[in-house]
């Protein structure tokens, strides 16, 4: 037989071959660039105790909108929030629930050297919220943030473990809450040490972040009560700390609910219209990642609908 004529068939075979890899290729790899294109979406949900019923609006838009979710992070009554939706409540529930509950479903009063009310009463709502109760089990993978009290450090969690601790430490306002003994730690509000966990999105795996900002009322003249006092610090603190989070943030969106006392649970549909109201406008920019556009480098701050004053 002829050599030359072997050798031939051999490479008309190979070159056969080679067409089919050429062009079977470029669908896997397509697919594999849309997958890496995609964006990971991270929300970072800021405290503020009954106002942080407004992050129920902003979820509900989200949904309403397609905009998937692939982390989310809290801190105090964000942690809530974020879990809640994390375990696969919907922002409905999550609404219904904020705006139902008291301040004694989450807190007691007492005298005691280190706060004025304790917090065990949160686990048995949170039981009643989340519909799973630890990390591994989440939807869509959950980041907590508290503050180590010693330190001043934030103690992130997420990963593992049961997350009712990790959820009344960072919603342990100081001067309020007792802090929480966890894991040889004295812990409190995540927000002491960062306001908006944007960055702990970031380290979730999310590659653009939403920040929701709730911010809370302005000095309208010097504090008559302790607890104006640590409220005014808080504010005072955070002003000065909130570059940190604004870098990790690419769309900040804001609701003003600045009328609502931290207590206001009472006015819940109010603070979900606002957060309604400032997702929606918040719509143009974050869709203008699924057209394949770079995340701004300077937050997108969007405000909108004031909650009013009681008279």
């Amino acid at each position: 037989m002829d050599e030359n004529w072997v050798l031939r068939a051999a490479c008309r075979v190979g070159g056969f071959l080679g067409e089919l890899r050429r062009f079977s290729r470029p669908n896997q790899d397509s697919e594999a660039t849309r997958s890496a294109l995609q964006p990971r979406i991270g929300l970072a949900l800021g405290g503020g105790f009954a106002r942080g019923i407004a992050h129920a609006g902003v979820l509900r838009i989200l949904e309403e909108n397609q905009i998937r979710i692939h982390c989310v992070t809290g801190v105090s009554a964000g942690a809530i929030v974020a879990a809640a939706y994390a375990s696969g409540a919907t922002p409905a529930e999550i609404a219904q629930a904020g705006c139902a509950m008291r301040f004694g479903d989450v807190g007691r009063w007492q005298i005691a050297r280190l706060g004025f009310v304790a917090s065990e009463r949160m686990q048995r709502f949170l039981q009643r919220l989340l519909k799973v109760h630890s990390f591994e089990q989440m939807r869509i993978p959950l980041g907590v943030l508290a503050t180590d009290l010693s330190t001043g450090e934030p103690v992130p969690f997420f990963g593992s473990g049961a997350v009712f601790d990790p959820i009344r430490a960072s919603c342990s306002y100081p001067g309020l809450f007792e802090p929480l003994q966890l894991q040889n730690q004295l812990l409190v509000d995540g927000a002491m040490s960062m306001e908006i966990p944007a960055a702990l999105a970031r380290q979730l795996g999310a590659t653009h972040v939403i920040s929701v900002h709730l911010p809370m009322r302005g000095p309208s003249g010097p504090p008559s009560n302790m607890f104006q006092v640590v409220n005014r610090c808080f504010q005072i603190m955070q002003s000065r700390s909130e570059d940190a989070w604004r870098r990790d943030t690419d769309v900040l969106i804001a609701p003003d609910v600045r009328g609502v006392d931290w207590d206001g649970f009472a006015r819940g549909p109010q603070l979900i219209a606002a957060g309604e109201a400032a997702a929606t406008a918040a719509l143009p920019a974050i869709k203008e990642w699924f057209a394949g556009k770079p995340a701004t480098t300077e937050p997108v701050e969007l405000l909108q609908q004031s909650v009013p004053q009681e008279t």
